[in-house]
C-alpha cells in the first residue's frame, strides 16, 4: 500500500540533495520575480525566467530525478511555497532537519 503524503511532503522528499536545495533557492525566486517583471522589461523577465529554470534542471541533475511538476502541475505552486517555508524556518530558527 502506497504511503499518502501531502504535496509539500512529496516535494520535500523529491528535493533532498543539498545542491538541488541550493539551486532551487536561487532558481525559484528568479522565476517568480520574472512574472511581474515582464510588465516592465521583457528582456529582464525572459533572462530571469530562463536562468531560473536552468538552475532548477541543474538541481534535478544532482538529485537524479525529474522536476516534480512533470508528475503534477500543482507542484509549480508548491515549489515557491516550499522555498518560503524553508526561508521562514531558517530566519526563525524553526527549520526541521531535511525540510
Amino acid at each position: 500500500m502506497e504511503e499518502k503524503l501531502s504535496f509539500m511532503e512529496r516535494y520535500n522528499r523529491d528535493h533532498q540533495h543539498p545542491m538541488n536545495k541550493l539551486t532551487h533557492a536561487i532558481g525559484i525566486p528568479m522565476i517568480v520575480v520574472s512574472l511581474p517583471v515582464v510588465f516592465w522589461d521583457w528582456k529582464w523577465a525572459l533572462a530571469l525566467f530562463v536562468l531560473g529554470w536552468i538552475f532548477q534542471f541543474i538541481g534535478h541533475y544532482f538529485e537524479g530525478n525529474p522536476p516534480s511538476f512533470l508528475k503534477n502541475p500543482i507542484f509549480l505552486l508548491v515549489g515557491p511555497l516550499w522555498i518560503i517555508k524553508r526561508m521562514f524556518g531558517f530566519v526563525t530558527g524553526k527549520s526541521k532537519s531535511g525540510a
